[in-house]
């Protein structure tokens, strides 16, 4: 575990009302190096000389590089939410989800190297705070169309693919200079549509997004989509007409109905 050192003393600049810390200088510095160093290592000094700080600082403040990198990925996922949460919320959730999806691949291609410190640097056994942050951001927009009835799949399930996809992609364009490195890219938009077409309930709303809660077509249960949204529904709103023990069962027999595959449903495939 990093430890803070002892017995620093203070900058005195960092009592000053107009004058960043030296914590806030080093974040900054970090910031700057990595979003200017076409992925190259960027090392200790390097970021103590641009902040205009000794090393003991940086140790006292984040305990060592690694931890000064943690607080450049947090400030970037708040820069990440604050681009995501820029979005004005229509009465569409299937266009609201659409423009989370552009939005974050404009993000990552216009912050690369800050993206990939992000999402591209974690170790098979390691997931990143980020992903799971990303994650629950992108389920809340799923539970209203779950909530409408248009989601064949749980919201967390629909998030996962969704987000997935949408990191790969990402990826991609930042890395291959061949492609248009916006939200535009063809790569992009065919991508997204055919995830989302994946976890609809009706993938033609895509294409008429104004369109009422959809019946499942050709893929899950008609069931399955009403306890989808149903599901949504009380989770979000607690209704007191249940008691805490009550709401537990009740929600858990919807989540049963709504991973309950299409083919357990089917009288014609049983044996």
């Amino acid at each position: 575990m990093r430890q803070r050192g002892s017995g620093v003393a203070d900058d005195p600049e960092e009592k000053k009302g107009d004058v960043p810390s030296p914590r806030e200088r080093l974040i900054q510095a970090a910031m700057d190096l990595v979003a200017s160093s076409d992925g190259a290592p960027v090392s200790t000094r390097q970021i103590t000389e641009l902040a205009r700080v000794t090393a003991p600082t940086l140790y006292h403040h984040f305990g060592d590089k690694d931890g000064l990198m943690e607080a450049v990925v947090a400030r970037g996922f708040e820069e990440f939410v604050q681009s995501e949460g820029s979005i004005e919320r229509s009465d569409v959730p299937i266009q609201d989800v659409k423009r989370l999806w552009d939005v974050h691949v404009q993000f990552g291609v216009t912050h690369a190297q800050l993206y990939m410190l992000m999402f591209g640097a974690s170790g098979p056994t390691r997931r990143p705070v980020v992903v799971t942050e990303a994650e629950r951001l992108l389920e809340r927009e799923l539970n209203r169309l779950a909530a409408s009835g248009q989601l064949a799949v749980p919201p967390l399930e629909a998030a996962r693919a969704i987000l997935a996809a949408n990191v790969g992609v990402t990826l991609m364009l930042i890395s291959d200079a061949s492609e248009a490195p916006d939200a535009t890219n063809p790569l992009s938009t065919q991508t997204r549509d055919a995830v989302l077409r994946s976890v609809l309930t009706d993938p033609s709303i895509l294409d008429a997004p104004s369109a009422g809660a959809a019946a499942a077509a050709g893929g899950q249960p008609s069931y399955v989509a009403a306890a989808i949204a149903l599901n949504a529904t009380l989770q979000s709103s607690h209704p007191d007409q249940l008691s805490g023990t009550e709401m537990k069962l009740f929600l858990e027999w919807l989540h049963r109905l709504s991973t309950a595959s299409a083919s357990s449903a089917d009288p014609d495939q049983k044996g």
